[in-house]
């Protein structure tokens, strides 16, 4: 049941986030389709004032002595904003105002003013009063350089907006993982802890029993499942700390954890094992490791359903060193291979789903290598494989 509320409720934490990104998408999508349409008005209303402004320098043209010159001098000096450029009916510049000529093109600004026409806009104002072709001027003008800034803040605001998402999801992220981790170490330590004093107890009954029954058995058993205890709770003991790996035989190391899952699997199981001829000697901390081969080892006997093969291959390449674990199990389907080392992620129907993420932490974390599913396929086994540097 808990492992069940476990799922449901990472369910919703996903869901949430879900529902989260979208919002945002819709946001920025919002924003944008805001921003177009206010910059569109923007543009309009600069269209409608340079129109106004053509019609001031077609009035300068046409003045005579009743033409009120200041209201015209007005409007024509009141643009300090949007750049135009006037050109009579032959082509030749006659007035610009806003635009800027750089000392680069200070020589030949008439060129310059002339190919900057090529992309603006125009409006067409004839002189004489019959609107003939015989006498007009052509007036070319730009966006502002404010409505410009104004088109392009939204991008601006909106990266700045993403930045920040990114650095608080990246932070949440980091805080959720960190106590994640104190639960997970303070977990482990306290099992080792309370381990301790029944295996202490053990111990000492197993070495009465030795000094009793010299002859028994059973005893020696008996004494290995109380050893196979104590490894366990320094397994658990060394979760949180950083033990340092010292240079082990991992074929060695492998061939333990075989023969150890050998006599505790069904018969219907057969392991395989294939090393090179020669020792691979790797950095290792031997009981951890031995730990993520037979988590693998015990989920490929759960995929097999207690029956079927199991081989572990260790090859020794020339940077690293790669241990692939194949089963002839019921496989991974897609949907599920890049959640099966999330925590509690499980298929089975009793569990918690730590074994994998146990093994995750143990090779990336603790031996700085990698682990991954190889290649699965329904109904036919899955590969794991894991990569240890030399």
């Amino acid at each position: 049941m808990r492992f069940i509320f476990s799922m449901q409720w990472t369910d919703k934490i996903r869901q949430v986030k879900i529902i989260l990104v979208i919002a945002a998408v819709l946001i920025a999508v919002v924003s944008l389709v805001v921003s177009h349409l206010l910059i569109r008005d923007l543009a309009e209303e600069e269209r409608s004032k340079t129109g106004v402004w053509a019609e001031a320098m077609k009035s300068l043209n046409n003045a005579d002595e009743q033409t009120d010159l200041n209201l015209v001098l007005t409007v024509i000096n009141g643009n300090n904003t949007i750049p135009v450029i006037v050109k009579d009916s032959e082509g030749n510049i006659q007035t610009f105002r806003n635009v800027e000529i750089d000392a680069q093109n200070a020589e030949d600004s008439l060129k310059f003013l002339s190919d900057k026409t090529e992309t603006c806009d125009k409006i067409r104002i004839y002189i004489d009063e019959d609107n003939t072709s015989n006498g007009y001027l052509d007036v070319y003008y730009s966006e502002s350089v404010m409505l410009r800034r104004l088109a392009f803040y939204p991008y601006v605001q909106l990266g700045v907006v993403m930045i920040f998402v990114v650095i608080a999801i990246f932070a949440l992220l980091t805080s959720k993982r960190a106590e994640q981790n104190k639960v997970w170490v303070g977990l482990s330590k306290e099992t080792a802890h309370q381990l301790g004093t029944p295996i202490s107890s053990l111990m000492a009954w197993t070495q009465i029993l030795k000094e009793t029954y010299p002859d028994d058995e059973l005893l020696p058993e008996m004494d290995k499942d109380v050893q196979r205890l104590q490894l366990i709770a320094d397994r658990f003991s060394k979760i949180g700390s950083l033990p340092d790996p010292v240079p082990s035989n991992l074929n060695e190391v492998v061939d333990h954890v075989v023969t150890y899952m050998s006599r505790r699997t069904s018969k219907k199981v057969s392991i395989e094992r294939h090393f090179p001829k020669q020792n691979v000697i790797v950095p290792l901390n031997a009981s951890l490791f031995e730990w993520v081969i037979e988590n693998l080892c015990k989920n490929a006997v759960d995929a097999m359903e207690g029956m079927g093969a199991i081989t572990i291959l260790v090859e020794d390449l020339e940077n690293k060193v790669t241990i692939d674990v194949s089963d002839t199990g019921k496989g991974i389907k897609k949907k599920d291979v890049k959640n099966v080392f999330r925590p509690g992620f499980t298929t089975k129907q009793r569990g918690w789903g730590l074994g994998l993420s146990l093994a995750r932490r143990i090779v990336e974390e603790y031996h700085k290598g990698r682990i991954y599913v190889k290649n699965s396929e329904i109904g036919k086994g899955t590969t794991f494989r894991i990569e240890l540097r030399k």
